[in-house]
């Protein structure tokens, strides 16, 4: 699988250093909260938010979205569908939605606004990985993994047609395995 990747952004060592230093940065934002309510946004962030949440250091609560946003392709779509909303009642509760990346910003702008709706203390936003220069609508994360080029990734999560999301660094793939596959 590694060899599907024309070149590596971030290698295992680096992806657990950060989160180590995330996890602080995180816990010390939310000093006078008694307890932290994280959102992942599945399936993209699901290994990121759970190594991330054994770095915070106060009682953490967690819950899953399902947000469709590339449907197989290497572009967002428009308008991100939310397929799976949450379980938790987040009113009064302090927020952080950890998703895998931001792109052109339409899927964050969405889940926020659907957070909002449910009238938590307050909303704050992280990524693993933040996409230079795709920006569409004004939102900014409030924590960064890390900034990469405008390059179709995958790795540690990040997936292609729900492939590569097992490897353990975040990497290129090659553009001839950028085609959606075709199923028989």
């Amino acid at each position: 699988m590694i060899e599907d990747l024309e070149s590596i952004f971030v290698t295992e060592q680096e992806i657990r250093e950060r989160i180590e230093i995330l996890g602080r940065e995180i816990t010390n934002t939310y000093t006078d909260a008694d307890e932290l309510t994280v959102i992942a946004i599945i399936n993209g962030a699901l290994l990121f938010t759970a190594d991330l949440v054994r770095h915070i250091d106060m009682p953490v609560r967690i819950d899953c979205m399902r947000v469709s946003s590339y449907r197989n392709d290497v572009n967002p779509v428009q308008e991100p569908e939310i397929i799976d909303m949450l379980r938790l009642d987040l009113e009064g509760a302090h927020v952080l939605i950890i998703d895998d990346i931001m792109d052109t910003g339409h899927t964050s702008r969405r889940v926020i606004e659907e957070i909002k709706k449910l009238k938590p203390a307050s909303v704050r936003f992280g990524v693993l990985l933040e996409k230079e220069g795709r920006r569409e609508v004004k939102v900014k994360p409030d924590f960064v993994g890390f900034q990469i080029p405008d390059e179709f990734v995958v790795g540690y999560g990040l997936d292609f047609a729900e492939r590569y999301r097992q490897l353990p660094c975040i990497g290129v793939l090659k553009p001839e395995l950028q085609n959606p596959p075709t199923f028989v």
